[in-house]
């Protein structure tokens, strides 16, 4: 496999990062690589080494990097102003944005990170529910507070709807107050919560479970029992708000949840996220609304930030404009469709598991409909296959191939090409 040339600036700035930082990284990717800038659907590293960028910086790059509008808008807010800790322009029509797009949302509160997002809501749920319990999905992703890094991803499944911690440091006592069930079995699902109806506080899922779209009626079913029993049911929407349809997942599904958590794409690249829900819930966030006994406290130095509520803001007007996400849908469609052939031509154990948006190829065979299914992937191929796409020139993370709005067809030409090779060298290894 052909190696990446590596500057000597580069190379000096990865062992840096081996000495400062933990791992030699932010928590992110590899270390291995600095990158440099980016440019519509494309990144160069340190070094000038180019690639077709589909980690889109963990999604928020929906856009494109260095999108013209988003980038006048940020421009004329820095000179503005760069944060107030107060309502500014920007962060309250972003919110009026967010509120007419989303079937969920009567009102929004804004922070600073989709792990935020997260946390506050299943504390919101709590709040209005006046219980403890929280249930999720096995392999469903809620951010990095304790709540949310229970079961994220299990080494050696327990048994529903015990809970395991996926990290040190978090007290034993959560393990009582999070309930998992397997994503996509509405029967397990719904049992569990009319078991548990009277400790549970919310029930929080991804609509697309990582990469797993639900299964027909999944959604719906949850919809129903959570609204029949009164719990609130929270759609985790960091990843899909604004990436499947204008309206969010809730809007492609159909499904409309009482709480949603948005991060990534209404930031624009900057660190902005918002919870998102009903009136009479978000009104525990007004302490002159629900009292000192109901009110949540929630303070953040750089939420609704002006600059990030400027981007978030110019991000939405482009997704606005007509025929964007069907471009974007064509696109993905387009590379699923060409990488499910050619496996299948090589008769690879692989499938393509996603929507265009948003997707990968999971090197293993047979229904992949939860989390203990993407156990039976090859880690193995797979890390050699990414590594090949590298070498071709195509930036992704582990998994998921993220489209932007700004991949054109000399994008998808080049990672086709990637791809091929990357399917002939793995072909050629099994022979």
């Amino acid at each position: 496999m052909t190696q990446i040339p590596r500057s000597e600036r580069e190379q000096s700035l990865v062992e840096i990062a081996r000495r400062v930082l933990p791992a030699g990284g932010f928590g992110n990717m590899p270390g291995d690589i600095v990158i440099h800038r980016g440019q519509a659907g494309r990144i160069w590293d340190v070094s000038g080494n180019e690639y077709v960028d589909f980690l889109l910086g963990s999604g928020p790059m929906f856009a494109g990097h260095n999108h013209p509008e988003v980038q006048a808008a940020v421009e004329e807010q820095l000179t503005l102003g760069s944060t107030f800790f107060a309502n500014s322009e920007p962060g309250i029509r972003l919110a009026a944005a967010i509120v007419d797009a989303l079937p969920c949302a009567d009102q929004v509160r804004f922070v600073s990170s989709g792990s935020e997002a997260d946390m506050y809501a299943m504390r919101l749920a709590r709040a209005f529910r006046g219980r403890d319990k929280i249930l999720k999905f096995e392999g469903g992703y809620h951010g990095m507070s304790d709540y949310g890094l229970m079961s994220l991803a299990p080494k050696q499944p327990g048994n529903f709807p015990q809970a395991a911690p996926d990290s040190a440091g978090i007290a034993r006592s959560i393990r009582d107050d999070v309930l998992v069930a397997p994503f996509n079995d509405l029967q397990m699902a719904e049992s569990l919560i009319r078991e548990h109806q009277e400790d549970l506080g919310g029930v929080i899922v991804e609509p697309l479970q990582r990469l797993i779209p639900p299964r027909p009626g999944f959604l719906e079913g949850l919809r129903r029992i959570t609204a029949e029993l009164g719990i609130p049911l929270i759609f985790d929407e960091v990843v899909t708000g604004f990436r499947f349809a204008y309206g969010g997942a809730q809007s492609y599904y159909g499904v409309t949840p009482d709480i949603c958590t948005l991060g990534k794409i209404i930031g624009g690249g900057f660190p902005l996220a918002a919870i998102a829900g009903r009136a009479d819930i978000m009104a525990h966030f007004d302490r002159g609304l629900v009292g000192d006994d109901g009110f949540l406290m929630q303070v953040g130095t750089l939420s609704g930030n002006p600059i990030a509520a400027a981007a978030g803001l110019a991000t939405l007007n482009v997704l606005k404009q007509p025929g964007v996400y069907d471009r974007v849908f064509a696109a993905g469609q387009k590379l699923m469709d060409a990488f499910a052939t050619m496996l299948s031509d090589a008769g690879l154990p692989a499938q393509i598991v996603g929507v265009p948006p948003l997707f990968d190829v999971v090197f293993a065979t047979g229904d992949i409909c939860d989390y203990r299914a993407t156990l039976r992937a090859d880690k193995e191929m797979q890390g050699r296959f990414n590594k090949s796409l590298r070498a071709s020139g195509i930036f992704k993370g582990e998994s998921k191939y993220y489209l932007s709005i700004a991949h054109d067809e000399t994008d998808l030409a080049q990672t086709l090409e990637a791809f091929a090779a990357a399917v002939d060298a793995e072909a050629r290894l099994r022979a």
